[in-house]
């Protein structure tokens, strides 16, 4: 399972419908992640990301310090927008085209992608997300910019 985690000001994802374009997500101060998942994926990576999600230490210290990646998305009080992006399971090393034989298919991506929102909620975050398997408009202030990425299979 892959993640791209990026501290931001605030995001939003919007999808098509037949009025134009509808949001289903927002939040302010907070941390947007778009998260990959692998044909390979199961419970191990839910709990490996969601817990890096809930607990990188990406947020400044608004303290007498100020010290910078000191605090978590919950002790800031920020939220998280997480939307589902099967293209971060791409393999671009052959050709011109990426493949997406690694990405799980829908049936098994989805109940993960769902778990890792039910995990964070249940830590007290407020999370808000995209549409899964819809195609979408992802906007955002990067405060920085942070931006990190977090693979479940690629323990650092």
């Amino acid at each position: 399972m892959r993640a791209v985690v990026q501290r931001v000001a605030s995001a939003a994802v919007a999808v098509a419908d037949d009025d134009g374009e509808r949001e289903v997500g927002r939040i302010g101060h907070g941390l947007l992640v778009l998260i990959g998942v692998d044909r390979d994926d199961g419970p191990g990576d839910v709990q490996y990301i969601a817990g890096k999600i809930r607990d990188l230490r990406v947020f400044e210290d608004q303290g007498d310090g100020g010290r910078p990646f000191d605090r978590s998305v919950g002790e800031v009080g920020g939220s998280v927008l997480l939307v589902s992006q099967f293209t971060l399971a791409a393999d671009c090393r052959k050709g011109r085209r990426p493949s997406f034989d690694g990405a799980a298919p829908p049936e098994i991506a989805r109940p993960l992608y769902e778990d890792i929102v039910g995990a964070l909620r249940g830590a007290g975050l407020r999370v808000e997300t995209g549409q899964f398997q819809a195609t979408m408009r992802v906007s955002l202030i990067n405060e920085g910019p942070v931006t990190l990425l977090l693979d479940s299979k690629r323990l650092f």
